[in-house]
């Protein structure tokens, strides 16, 4: 696969952005796979770093989640390159590619990996789920305790447990709100942070639908603040827009010509 190649098959996976070329340096390096240069909208990639053409392909993604960013939150990039929208950007992008079949992840075929995996889900996150939520229920006992006698709680979970106020609060939340220990504790604690239940219902099903933390995360900080408008963000809406629409009236010729012909078939 070369760079030309590698180029068309990143634009299939997102045409919605300014152009850009993808360059094999010919190099090795130690220090880094590929590099995106905002300045000159260029994908680098040292394409002697890889032993096959999948793990190449995983970092012309990378990169190109780079471009993507860059060119619709410029704004945010000058701050934190990786952010929570990066990864959501790159994680939608890599999924997009396997589901195409231009990307396979090693995780997902490898008899090894999904083994440890299933393993790991089964034996360790699962049960650590369940476990932490315990420990939430505890605790409200804990608070109930420290109520009954005029004590003070957050005295108790710092001096005495030794644990933070939010540690004890995302524990005593995990439990009040009976969030599913299937999930692991790290996701628990997100879809608990959430107040609105609707918003925390949907974001346990997009943890079930394989959707990443920093996806769900980008979600929920989207619903309470979407980001302010920008000429660039503008632009690149109106052109998703017109091309949304383009394949509407495409559709809608389509649906028209067959009804066409089922209307003169029927009349005959």
């Amino acid at each position: 696969m070369n760079q030309d190649q590698v180029k068309e098959m990143l634009v299939t996976l997102d045409n919605d952005v300014p152009d850009f070329a993808v360059i094999f340096t010919g190099k090795e390096s130690k220090r880094v796979d590929g590099l995106y240069k905002h300045e000159k909208k260029e994908i680098l990639i040292h394409n002697k770093n890889f032993a096959d053409e999948n793990e190449l392909i995983y970092t012309a993604i990378h990169e190109f989640a780079h471009h993507v960013h860059f060119s619709r939150f410029p704004d945010e990039v000058t701050r934190r390159a990786h952010t929570n929208r990066f990864w959501d950007i790159f994680h939608q992008l890599l999924s997009l590619a396997e589901e195409r079949g231009l990307y396979t992840s090693l995780f997902d075929t490898d008899p090894a990996f999904l083994k440890l995996t299933e393993r790991i889900r089964r034996d360790y996150m699962a049960r650590n789920g369940g476990l932490m939520k315990e420990f939430g229920k505890i605790l409200i006992e804990a608070l109930d305790l420290c109520r009954e006698k005029h004590a003070v709680f957050e005295d108790y979970v710092e001096r005495v447990l030794g644990m933070t106020r939010g540690s004890a609060r995302s524990l005593m939340k995990v439990f009040a709100l009976d969030v599913d220990e299937e999930l692991g504790f790290d996701k628990m604690k997100v879809v608990a942070s959430i107040k609105d239940p609707s918003i925390r219902s949907e974001a346990a099903a997009s943890f079930k639908e394989g959707k990443t933390p920093p996806q769900v995360r980008q979600t929920i900080k989207e619903f309470k603040s979407p980001p302010e408008p920008t000429v660039g963000r503008l632009e690149a809406q109106k052109r998703r827009l017109e091309k949304h629409i383009v394949e509407l009236r495409e559709k809608l010729e389509s649906v028209e010509h067959q009804l066409m012909e089922l209307t003169s078939e029927e009349s005959q």
